[in-house]
């Protein structure tokens, strides 16, 4: 299983309804939501611990008000938080609304994001 697709339709449709320019691309296993060319949010299946989660890209800023709450952690794939991004375990998005928050943090955060350098 590499993500879920219920969770993928639920954030097409608050994108669709936010009427956010928005596109999804296949990575590392999972579903990322682009919006200005930039991650704005990503969704997978962690296998080790056998839950879905939601990467969103919220900034730093927000990330400290955030990260206290018991359905976040650090976003850490390496061994070395990512600045500005937190992890939600699905009992942060198993509600429309809980969902509609994450993504708006990640869309208040977008233009401020700087892009990844393209790869030659």
């Amino acid at each position: 299983m590499a993500y879920s697709e219920y969770l993928s339709d639920r954030i097409y449709q608050i994108f669709n309804n936010k009427k956010v320019d928005f596109y999804a691309k296949k990575m590392m296993g999972g579903l990322c939501f682009m919006v200005d060319n930039k991650m704005c949010c990503y969704i997978y299946y962690d296998k080790k611990k056998e839950i879905d989660l939601l990467m969103a890209r919220i900034g730093e800023e927000v990330y400290k008000n955030e990260i206290h709450k018991e359905e976040c952690y650090p976003m850490d794939f390496t061994g070395r938080p990512m600045k500005g991004y937190i992890f939600v375990t699905a009992e942060g998005f198993d509600l429309d609304e809980d969902l509609e928050y994450w993504i708006q943090l990640c869309i208040n955060f977008n233009p401020f994001a700087k892009r990844s350098k393209r790869r030659k």
